[in-house]
């Protein structure tokens, strides 16, 4: 059952006729999906400082921003990779949900700017993923003082990119004491009770991310490869540990349980975290639901213990 809280919002979306996506060009989907954000951040949790930086990878640039909260206990640098359905989302759209994440959990936050379909389509945003992690490793003196830990965090398609970085170099003692999976997608082919359930008309359409995918797949036709459809790994032996993140309202609900099992049956350490009554993309969203806060001071309890548990 949704939160009473959401429900205003959920109807207010529901009453709002809706464009398909293959109507809109991605410049201009971004431009709506930036200005929902930013009508729906409230006011920007404080934070010590923030600055943009640049990633120089292996032919290319990508562009970060590094948040340093208040009380800076210097136990990690969070690398983080935004939702947006592989197409829409930046800095500035969860920019917000950084600084609350940084001020929760005491720890430095890096947001990364990853490119984005249909300009660069599937494994373009896998390769900055894993490249970025590679670099934030290699120079963590970058972004925190020396002895500090490594996290690395995704949300919905983020979390998807990340998951798969975090599979493809388990082998490389990348020092990743978490990885942190909200809310993700683990592919295309969606056909659990969750997405039956809430599918339509819980704030993230099933038809839509099906077209999302298209263009972030760009006729890739193995969904079956587990850069695509994650569930398929066989074998996550020495994967980092991991927390996930689920919404009992969200349609991807089952996909992200059905992961952490997969995770934990290869021997990783997980830890499940539901909330109850929310929706995908919550936490974006504590201006309406303040109970989401709750949920992001239990993920921060749980990061901090992974992180004591590297040391």
């Amino acid at each position: 059952m949704v939160h009473p809280s959401l429900e205003p919002y959920l109807n207010a979306v529901r009453a709002e006729p809706t464009t398909h996506p293959s109507l809109l060009s991605a410049d201009e989907r971004r431009a709506a999906y930036r200005d929902l954000a930013l009508a729906n951040r409230g006011g920007p949790q404080s934070v010590a400082s923030v600055r943009d930086v640049e990633l120089v990878l292996e032919g290319r640039t990508l562009g970060a921003r590094l948040y340093v909260p208040l009380e800076d206990e210097s136990k990690a640098v969070v690398v983080y990779f935004h939702g947006g359905g592989f197409v829409v989302g930046d800095l500035d759209t969860h920019d917000a949900l950084c600084r609350r994440l940084s001020s929760d959990t005491r720890m430095r936050f890096l947001s990364v700017d990853y490119r984005l379909a249909p300009e660069h389509p599937f494994p373009d945003g896998i390769n900055d993923a894993v490249d970025t992690i590679r670099y934030v490793f290699e120079h963590l003196e970058e972004f925190e003082d020396a002895g500090a830990e490594l996290i690395v965090m995704g949300d919905s398609a983020g979390a998807t990119l990340m998951t798969v970085a975090c599979a493809l170099t388990r082998g490389e003692d990348l020092g990743i004491a978490a990885q942190v999976v909200i809310y993700p997608t683990l592919g295309p082919e969606l056909f659990t009770d969750s997405v039956h359930k809430y599918g339509v008309g819980y704030a993230l359409d099933i038809d839509h991310l099906r077209y999302d995918y298209g263009l972030y797949l760009n006729g890739w036709t193995d969904r079956s490869d587990p850069r695509v459809t994650p569930i398929m790994f066989e074998d996550l032996t020495g994967a980092p540990p991991a927390i996930v993140v689920v919404a009992e309202c969200d349609p991807l609900r089952d996909e992200a349980v059905a992961y952490a099992g997969l995770l934990e049956h290869f021997g990783v350490r997980v830890e499940l975290l539901e909330a109850k009554g929310m929706i995908h993309g919550f936490l974006r969203l504590t201006t309406m639901v303040p109970e989401a806060l709750e949920i992001i001071d239990d993920l921060a309890e749980h990061m901090h213990r992974y992180v004591e548990a590297a040391k």
